[in-house]
């Protein structure tokens, strides 16, 4: 298993790192959140851009993303675009969401981006080709709000992912019941084992799934998300519930 380092951060070894996501609306918003992040235990910020009021405006978004920088001093910053179909609050067009990512990744100021691998192909081997230009990681992901597909299917959207050449392959699939946890976990593990050549990070959502989002470490789910605020996606928990959990499962394993 490769690891993957950003900025101080290596991702891939032991307890899962811990993303914590800004939804805010306005500039002051997304910045008054991050200065409260030199106190609170997270490992990457992740700018929901698809908040953001101006995210059509290029060198709006290039404004904010260089106060985060200046901000978080070496905290690595996670852009994510989560369009409307996968979750998000936004549509966009898919040339759009081309530009604004590669865009971004040519700035310098953050260090991953979110490409959803079901964009298209082309698209997303362009935008993956250009962020590894600049030295920019590469989250690929898959949303799926309404079921948790097979665990064959998982494994594949997965590999896919691994094959296209992103530096983390992320599923996040919401269950019906508690079989489906069982089953995300299931394919997180035969990932892990037996295909992921890098780290991965898999989550079931909601309140039946908060299990996925903590176990991490024992099934080869490299990262987890925690609120601070307002949370990006059902079953978040608070980051300081999070990381007292991540903490103890480490100590025991």
């Amino acid at each position: 298993m490769n690891t993957v380092k950003v900025r101080n951060v290596e991702i891939g070894t032991g307890k899962p790192k811990i993303i914590v996501p800004i939804v805010g609306v306005t500039k002051e918003e997304i910045v008054s959140e991050a200065k409260t992040f030199d106190t609170i235990p997270l490992d990457v910020l992740e700018w929901r851009v698809d908040w953001f009021e101006h995210v059509d405006d290029l060198e709006k978004v290039k404004e904010v993303a260089a106060e985060l920088r200046s901000t978080l001093k070496e905290t690595p910053i996670l852009m994510t675009f989560r369009t409307k179909k996968e979750g998000g609050e936004k549509e966009i067009s898919d040339q759009d969401y081309k530009t604004l990512n590669i865009e971004m990744a040519k700035t310098g100021l953050i260090d991953l981006i979110d490409v959803e691998i079901f964009t298209g192909d082309e698209i997303v081997k362009e935008i993956i080709s250009k962020a590894h230009e600049n030295n920019v990681k590469v989250v690929a992901s898959n949303h799926d709000f309404f079921k948790t597909p097979s665990q064959s299917d998982i494994v594949y959207r997965l590999r896919k992912m691994q094959d296209m050449d992103a530096d983390i392959p992320k599923i996040a699939v919401m269950p019906q019941n508690k079989k489906d946890v069982l089953t995300l976990l299931a394919a997180t593990e035969e990932m892990a084992t037996n295909f992921a050549d890098r780290p991965i990070i898999t989550m079931s959502m909601g309140g039946t799934g908060v299990i996925s989002r903590l176990c991490g470490e024992a099934f080869g789910s490299s990262m987890t998300f925690g609120a601070a605020k307002k949370a990006s996606a059902p079953g978040q928990m608070g980051v300081e519930d999070l990381n007292r959990v991540l903490e103890n499962i480490h100590k025991a394993s």
